[in-house]
This record gives structure tokens, C-alpha cells and sequence, in this order.
């Protein structure tokens, strides 16, 4: 009868017994989330020569760890033989900036990408011991909280047995999970290393990204054949746009990220009788200057022969502060940046037609996080520096969202979208380069390599400053070795330019000068760089500006 009534009342030792279990397995689950949860206040970092991991401890356990980490070039999987259930492992891998280097090298050898066996036991090493230190860390700080609420809640009588119990739980918490990490997350565990993404792309097709220059050379004659055929059907069927007479040529670009196709390009221009080249930005894709040059983008952009004018994407700077990539395109001949890098606003008065634009402020790695927002500190300072001049012809910008926010402009010009489009005075210029080697491919059904579509646009004037056509080129699959057309779309200027040249009037006797309301552009007129007044309160308004302006090019103050 007795221990009928210590069960009704609490007081059997069995259950006094299971009642310290269950508060020293509430301590020991304390101490574990208390240690996982300081690995993710301050998170362990290892590295590799082409990759930066950041790694938090995951607080439920694993039959089969795996750690999965996406990466902006593709997700890597690395794959652990645990003789235990071991706690899994949250990583969050970025690329080290000596990647860019290693992606447009001629020669990429998926073996470069892959961190070798030294690598990977260093970095598994540094990533066990800086999670095990933290994690104990982390545990020791609530046994102690939890050491010291009992010295209170007990009226300061703490005994050694309570310190003891708090203790052996910490203890034990930290072993387990450590011992967990240690027999798991090893050099001799390591049993897969996957990839996927352009990484994988790039495993199971070794060559593909072999000397991309040298392909982009190799399809030149497609496009010749391509830019003769099309001129053929715009002077058959397009009338009057031909043979018009033409004020200036101008191929729109965007979004080259990184390639170096620039072969075509030079085809183009001789082909179609460019007069200038206008880039919308996005040249590269990490903001690194080291990118370009080790793809000879500058070097090809010089060899062009006509002027390359500019405005940067966001993927043209690493920070909000970063302007690099500008300072190294400014010292290319040919190069007119709209927006230079000291920040300055300049316009080019090219073959009578005036050409303004302004820089992306966002860049690389930026959250992209409401870029309408983002774009309008940028818009406006363009708007309060063109409110007092003459309209612009051609206004360029990166993204659409910065475009749609101009308040003065003829044409507005913009990409980052890879798509082309037409909105009312608007010009979405395709991506050149199908989006360059990085963001270039994509697996679709069957693991078929599916590349974006290549465009750019070539705008024509006319000698009364109008747009007389926009003709639109898109094709597909060149790096594949399988050029396909897709379309050419010869669209009438009317249909997108609001500017209408005014009526010629008839001369009065004794009058010597021209109707000053009729507008006259000429492959001719001297081409000029002036900069743009900027307001009182701007930072960048103060002392004097010099344009750099290319060869052959004047300045105009």
C-alpha cells in the first residue's frame, strides 16, 4: 500500500530517478541548441584557392550527411560515409575572386575547379576544429546560466552535486556532437564530390568553354552570310530605307558578361557600315577588372575601330563604392563612358545626335530587393542634370527600371533583362552573348544544354536627326557550334521615335541662315564630349572636369 501511495504522491524513488533524468536530458538538449546556436552567431569560415565556405551547424542530426551548398556557377554537393548519425552541416559557399581568372582562361580545365585532396583535408580540417570551438563555447555559456539560475532559484545553496549535474550534461552534449563531427566530417569519410549548374556543365563537356574567342571567329562567316541576306530583304522589301540617306549606324549591345565575342561584333561593324557601338552595360560579370582582362575583352573593344560608348551594369562593380572596371575602360582610346568614374555626366554629340546615359548603382551581389528604388537616386540626379540642357536623342542605361524613370529623352535605351523588347520610346537590347559562359546554359529535359538567345539591334538615322529603322537580329547556339537563326525584325523608326523632323519651309529673299527649327545630322559634323552641369548639392559637382574623350574626338566645355 505504501508504494501504491508514493506513486499518487510523487515520492517514489523510481519516479524522483526518472524526474533527475528528464531534467538532465532538458540540460544536455540546452547545452547542444545553446552550441548550435553560437555556431551560427559567429559562423566558422574554410577555404579553398577558388572557394569561401561559411558554415553553421544544422540542430537536427543526419542518418547520411551531405553538404549541399549553391553556388552562383552551380550547387556542390559533398558527400560524407558517417559510421554514426552525425549533426548536419549548413554551408553557404561563395566564390573566391580568383575564379573569374580561371573561367576565361582559354583553356578551362574542369580539374581547376574542383579543390584537390590536400584542399579538401585542409579545409574540412579548419572547419571541424572552428565549429567544435564554437559549439563548446556555446554550450559552456547556458551551463553556466543555467548553473547560476539554480544558485539563485535555490536561494544561493548551490552543492556540488548540481554543479556536477549541469556539468556532466554540458559534457556530454559537447562530446557527442563533437565526436559526431570528428568521425564524420573527415578526409577518409569524404565519399562523392558533385556538381551541377555550369559546373556541371562544364564536367561533361570538357571542351565547351575552350577558347571562346577563338568560336565566336570561327562563326563569322554565318554572319556575313546572315548580314547579306538580311540587307538583301530590307532592300527588296523595306522601302525607302536602304538607300535613304544615312546620318549615323549604331549596333546596341548589352550585357556581354564576360565573353569575348567580340569577332562578331567586328564583323558587324564592317558588314553593316557601323558608326559607333553603344553598350548598355554588364560587361563583365563579378565587377572585377582581372575578369575582362583575362579575357581580352579590352583589348578586342580597342581593336573595334569605331567609338565604344558605355554605361556600367550592375554587375560592373563589386560594391556601391567600386568603379575599377570604369577607371580601366577609361583608358581605352575608343571608349566614351557616359558616366566616368568620378562620377561626372557627359554628352556626346555624335554626327549631330545627342547621346546621354547614366550608370547602374546597383552591383554585384546586391540583393535585388525593389530596384525600381534603388534606380531613382541615380534617375534623378540624371533628370536635374539634363533639365536645363536640350533634349537628348538617345539616352542610355542598364536596367529598365532606371529607363522607365527619365523624364527627358527622344529614345530610351536599356538590357539587363537578356530579353529584347519595345515599350513606347523604349529599346530593350538583348544580351549579346546569350549571356556569356556563366549564366549561359541551363539543363532542360534529357540534360540538354539549352543556351539563352544571342540579339543586338543596329538603330539607323537620318539626315534630319529621325530614326528611320530598328532592325533586330537574334539567333542562338553559336558556342554549341550550331548557329540557328531565330529572327531579323526590321521595325519602322515612326513606330518608336516621337521626334518628327519639321516641315521645310520656303526661304524668304534676303535670308542666309537655315530654318534653326529644322534639324540637319551628318556623318560629317564634328563629334564632341561636353560634361553635363550637376547641381550645387551633388558631391561630385565641385572643381573642374576634363572629359577623357577618344581619339580623334573633341572636347566641348
Amino acid at each position: 500500500m505504501r508504494q501504491v501511495g508514493d506513486l499518487l504522491t510523487g515520492d517514489s524513488p523510481w519516479l524522483r530517478r526518472a524526474s533527475h533524468v528528464l531534467k538532465w536530458l532538458a540540460v544536455l538538449v540546452a547545452c547542444y541548441l545553446g552550441g548550435v546556436a553560437a555556431t551560427n552567431l559567429a559562423p566558422t569560415v574554410a577555404e579553398t584557392s577558388q572557394y569561401r565556405a561559411v558554415l553553421r551547424l544544422d540542430p537536427v542530426p543526419r542518418h547520411s550527411p551531405v553538404l549541399h551548398a549553391p553556388t552562383i556557377v552551380g550547387d556542390v554537393d559533398v558527400q560524407f560515409a558517417s559510421p554514426i548519425v552525425a549533426p548536419g552541416l549548413d554551408v553557404q559557399v561563395a566564390v573566391r575572386e580568383e575564379i573569374t581568372n580561371l573561367f576565361t582562361r582559354p583553356n578551362v580545365d574542369i580539374k581547376a575547379l574542383q579543390p584537390s585532396p590536400d584542399e579538401i583535408s585542409s579545409a574540412i580540417a579548419q572547419a571541424a576544429v572552428g565549429v567544435g570551438i564554437r559549439f563548446v563555447l556555446g554550450a559552456t555559456a547556458i551551463a553556466v546560466l543555467l548553473a547560476l539560475a539554480s544558485h539563485y532559484i535555490r536561494q544561493r545553496t548551490t552543492r556540488r552535486h548540481h554543479v556536477l549535474f549541469v556539468a556532466s550534461a554540458m559534457v556530454v552534449a559537447t562530446a557527442v556532437t563533437f565526436g559526431g563531427i570528428a568521425l564524420t566530417y573527415q578526409p577518409g569519410r569524404f565519399a562523392e564530390y558533385r556538381t551541377s549548374g555550369v559546373l556541371g556543365v562544364v564536367q561533361r563537356n570538357a571542351g565547351l568553354l575552350a577558347d571562346v574567342e577563338a568560336r565566336a571567329t570561327q562563326v563569322t562567316p554565318y554572319f556575313r552570310n546572315l548580314l547579306a541576306v538580311t540587307q538583301a530583304l530590307q532592300q527588296k522589301y523595306v522601302a525607302g530605307n536602304v538607300n535613304e540617306p544615312v546620318s549615323a549606324r549604331f549596333l546596341l549591345v548589352s550585357d556581354i558578361h564576360g565573353a569575348n565575342q567580340y569577332a562578331l561584333m567586328r564583323t558587324i561593324i564592317a558588314g553593316e557600315d557601323i558608326d559607333a557601338v553603344i553598350d548598355s552595360g554588364d560587361l563583365v560579370n563579378f565587377g572585377r577588372v582581372q575578369e575582362g582582362d583575362a579575357a581580352g575583352l579590352y583589348r578586342s573593344i580597342q581593336s573595334l575601330g569605331v567609338p565604344y560608348v558605355f554605361t556600367s551594369g550592375n554587375h560592373d562593380q563589386s560594391s556601391a563604392s567600386d568603379r575599377a572596371v570604369l577607371a580601366r575602360l577609361a583608358r581605352i582610346p575608343n571608349v566614351v563612358l557616359l558616366e566616368d568614374a568620378a562620377g561626372s555626366l557627359r554628352e556626346v554629340t555624335f554626327h549631330g545626335l545627342r547621346i546621354t546615359g547614366f550608370n547602374d548603382p546597383r552591383y554585384f551581389g546586391d540583393d535585388n530587393a525593389d530596384p525600381t528604388a534603388k534606380a531613382k537616386p541615380a534617375a534623378d540626379r540624371y533628370n536635374a542634370a539634363v533639365a536645363g540642357q536640350p533634349e537628348p536623342d538617345l539616352v542610355v542605361t542598364h536596367e529598365p527600371y532606371a529607363a522607365e524613370q527619365v523624364e527627358r529623352g527622344r529614345l530610351l535605351i536599356n538590357g539587363h533583362m537578356h530579353t529584347p523588347a519595345i515599350e513606347g520610346n523604349r529599346i530593350q537590347v538583348g544580351t549579346f552573348t546569350g549571356g556569356g559562359v556563366v549564366s549561359h546554359y541551363s539543363e532542360g529535359p534529357g540534360q540538354e544544354l539549352d543556351g539563352q538567345p544571342y540579339s543586338f539591334d543596329i538603330a539607323q538615322f537620318g539626315t534630319s536627326c529621325e530614326l528611320t529603322s530598328l532592325t533586330r537580329y537574334s539567333f542562338r547556339n553559336l558556342l554549341e557550334g550550331r548557329p540557328a537563326y531565330d529572327s531579323v525584325q526590321v521595325i519602322s523608326g515612326a513606330r518608336i521615335d516621337p521626334y518628327r523632323p519639321a516641315a521645310p519651309t520656303v526661304q524668304q529673299p534676303g535670308q542666309d541662315q537655315p530654318d534653326p527649327a529644322k534639324r540637319i545630322c551628318s556623318r560629317i559634323d564634328e563629334t564632341t564630349v561636353r560634361s553635363l552641369p550637376l547641381a550645387p548639392d551633388d558631391p561630385t559637382s565641385s572643381g573642374t572636369t576634363t572629359p577623357a574623350v577618344p581619339s580623334g574626338l573633341s572636347v566641348t566645355p
